[in-house]
């Protein structure tokens, strides 16, 4: 996961694998996963935060976050009845994908991102309905 989440996202702070296996072991955690893309969320209060979607550029646009999006959200349907995410107002493919899923933006962090040359990226806060 680590190596997946450090090629989506090469110009962001990089997650250690120490990082993945400390939400593995979070009983509120929740992973989704396809051969080359992931998905982790934390169900609380009958809410899940999806705290990363990572798929390895080399098979973007197959449809990997969606299907990891899609299940996080079957797996965690019974414990939550909203979805939150934050992604950056510059993703414009992941953008693409969670409004095709039905979230909408309730927010927006200014500057919430930092990139690895010191550039700083608006948030933007999306929710989502659960049914139950």
């Amino acid at each position: 996961m680590a190596r997946i989440h450090a090629a989506a996202f090469p110009n962001r702070r990089v997650w250690r694998m120490e990082d993945f296996q400390d939400f593995l072991n979070d009983p509120y955690v929740t992973l989704a996963a396809t051969d080359h893309g992931f998905a982790l969320g934390k169900t609380v209060a009958q809410e899940v935060e999806i705290l990363t979607v990572a798929v390895d550029p080399a098979h973007q646009g197959q449809g990997h976050g969606r299907q990891v999006v899609q299940d996080l959200l079957k797996f965690t349907k019974t414990a939550a009845n909203a979805a939150f995410l934050e992604v950056s107002a510059e993703n414009g493919p992941a953008m693409a994908l969670y409004l095709q899923l039905g979230f909408v933006e309730v927010g927006r962090r200014k500057g919430y991102y930092a990139t690895t040359s010191g550039a700083r990226e608006d948030a933007l806060v999306l929710r989502l309905g659960v049914s139950q």
